[in-house]
């Protein structure tokens, strides 16, 4: 997905709008198929409690700093994700209560992040979430959470629907942002939005006077808010993308660098580099009762039965 298109989908502008008319077909005959699909597809129970963290909109919403903190919370979770940007294919275990089992390029940045942020869970990348869910009850698991989950529709499991901040642009894809029409909230157990159910915690590890910003996110712009003094230049890279440590080498000496700023997200990709790196760790603040019903969805699970 370009940066142009994605300032369509986040941001648009006037210019935009026309290229939205356009696609406005497209995009009311994918939402009406969505939206048939979520209800008229029949759910398979796995025995086991499973927690979707998941959103309505494409690109990043908060899903793996709040995977990693409602996973931090309890023992025997094994955390299933479909791996984007992996050069691998199939199910396989990235992590196993903490010991990592593989690489990144294999397992995909996000679960990397959240293979090396969770020392006592584990978790497998799968395009096949059944296959995977299976494997992590046969492993012990007590409890499964999906990585953006919520269009697994076929899956019974509790719900927990991300809202961002703010939406500009409503439309289901490819004129708007959105993976189904917004009503389809209502499915959710939990809607949470940004800045009331939770908030985002921003610090900082080893700052320089002089930083390049290198990131390969959705939507980067989105740190702009974020971003601490000295950054002299910023580099922008498809989402999931890999790095080439000569080529940001060089980028370092063409702007006189000191340090490449990241995510954490960009970070597991970069290890073994030997270039200097200034790391953005983004934590989230999560309301204490979206903790309590997951607890009690958790609890009360195998009395439903």
């Amino acid at each position: 997905m370009t940066h142009a298109y994605e300032q369509m989908l986040f941001a648009p502008k006037w210019y935009h709008y026309l290229t939205i008319l356009v696609l406005l077909p497209l995009s009311l005959i994918y939402g009406i198929f969505m939206f048939l699909r979520r209800v008229l597809t029949p759910k398979k129970s796995f025995d086991i409690p499973i927690v979707s963290i998941g959103n309505l909109i494409v690109g990043g919403s908060g899903k793996t700093p709040f995977v990693i903190a409602l996973a931090s919370k309890y023992k025997d979770v094994t955390i299933i994700s479909r791996g984007y940007g992996r050069k691998s294919k199939g199910l396989l275990k990235v992590s196993q209560k903490g010991e990592i089992l593989t690489s990144v390029e294999e397992s995909g940045d996000e679960p990397m992040l959240m293979a090396h942020s969770l020392p006592n869970a584990s978790v497998i990348v799968s395009e096949d979430r059944h296959k995977a869910i299976k494997l992590a009850k046969e492993e012990g698991a007590k409890l499964v959470i999906l990585d953006d989950g919520f269009n697994r529709v076929e899956i019974e499991k509790y719900e927990i629907l991300l809202k961002p901040e703010m939406i500009r642009n409503h439309l289901p894809f490819p004129a708007g942002p959105f993976r189904e029409f917004g009503f389809a909230e209502k499915y959710a157990d939990i809607v949470a939005k940004e800045g009331e159910d939770f908030v985002r915690k921003v610090s900082f590890k080893d700052l320089m006077p002089k930083m390049l910003l290198v990131t390969a996110i959705s939507n980067p712009h989105r740190l702009d808010r974020y971003l601490p003094e000295g950054v002299v230049q910023k580099v922008y890279l498809e989402d999931h993308a890999y790095f080439e440590e000569e080529e940001l080498q060089r980028l370092m000496k063409e702007c006189g660098a000191q340090s490449l700023l990241v995510t954490q997200k960009d970070a597991v990709k970069m290890q073994g580099f030997k270039l200097p790196l200034s790391i953005m760790k983004l934590k989230l603040e999560i309301k204490n009762e979206i903790f309590t019903q997951v607890d009690v969805y958790i609890k009360g699970y195998g009395h439903e039965k």
